[in-house]
């Protein structure tokens, strides 16, 4: 994921989506979250975390995970499959159909497709 720069991947079995793994689930075993904070931990010993490391190296993607997976449907309008990543707060999110993952949307893509679109729209004369 980081030499690709792929922040999250889907996690396929037998052609269906099984669940999603993204940096955030791999960095949030190594290093505490803020519910860690409010039980009286003063200040994290991140060096210490640091030295978990090998400890998360040593894990199985289905041990990281996200398993409850939201997918969109190919046919779905951009803007409502917009809508539902905002309201997951997703960056990406799977498109599915039957459950069979066809491909992956994410924000850019979104961004790309309506830019393409207003640029279209102007240079043929329509707003």
């Amino acid at each position: 994921m980081c030499l690709f720069r792929f922040s999250g991947l889907p996690v396929v079995e037998d052609g269906k989506v099984k669940g999603i793994v993204a940096e955030k689930d791999v960095l949030h075993r190594m290093f505490p979250g803020l519910e860690d904070f409010k039980d009286g931990m003063v200040a994290p010993d991140y060096d210490s975390m640091l030295t978990q490391y090998k400890d998360v190296v040593t894990l199985k993607v289905a041990d990281v995970m996200t398993s409850r997976v939201i997918t969109v449907d190919p046919d779905m309008h951009i803007l409502k499959a917009a809508t539902v990543m905002i309201r997951h707060k997703f960056r990406r999110i799977p498109v599915a159909e039957d459950g069979e993952l066809l491909g992956m949307l994410s924000l850019g893509d979104i961004h790309k497709a309506i830019f393409q679109y207003n640029i279209s729209s102007n240079m043929c004369g329509t707003s």
